[in-house]
């Protein structure tokens, strides 16, 4: 097999395993904003969802690039994230949105671990579990919060591990010793 015409990283795959990877791989940049994985995939992964953002930067004014988007991503989901929500907050860049950075190398086989992310912050708007827990203590009335601040003692849990009686082991086959050992 020639290497003529091939531009990139093969991965030890086939063509179509390659790009279920590189699909893969977008679709959970894009959801999650950050992913770690080795080097080549990182900078693989990175050139591809790039030209995924400029098609989705043109996705809100025409359905071919919006598709052409949702044909790039492995989920649906993904695809209407980026034309939708994080299309519009990378406007002021034409191009680089991603972030290559080495982190560690893998315990198994030595290599090179690499995490990529956008570059902007992109703030989404859903609110982590810990804003969501002050929102709600901040709406409690105060009579309320107080009354959770005082502690209730647990009634205190006997220990009734002495009380089971351990079974019995019986016909156990004694251990044959030798040069062979157990056969």
């Amino acid at each position: 097999m020639h290497r003529h015409g091939y531009k990139g990283t093969k991965f030890g795959r086939e063509r179509d395993q390659r790009e279920a990877l590189l699909k893969s791989l977008a679709d959970s940049l894009i959801l999650y904003e950050t992913i770690e994985t080795t080097l080549p995939k990182a900078k693989a992964v990175a050139t591809y969802t790039e030209k995924l953002v400029g098609k989705a930067k043109k996705g809100k004014d025409s359905l071919h690039n919006r598709r052409l988007v949702i044909s790039g991503l492995a989920s649906l989901e993904a695809a209407h994230k980026l034309v939708d929500e994080l299309a519009p907050k990378l406007g002021g860049r034409s191009s680089g949105y991603f972030r290559i950075q080495r982190t560690k190398l893998r315990r198994g086989d030595g290599a090179q671990m690499a995490s990529v992310s956008f570059v902007d912050e992109l703030k989404t708007e859903k609110k982590s579990q810990k804003e969501v827990k002050e929102d709600a203590s901040d709406k409690k009335k105060p009579e309320e919060s107080q009354k959770s601040d005082t502690k209730q003692e647990a009634p205190a849990i006997k220990d009734t591990s002495a009380q089971i009686a351990q079974p019995k082991v019986q016909n156990q086959a004694p251990k044959r010793s030798g040069i062979r050992g157990n056969r």
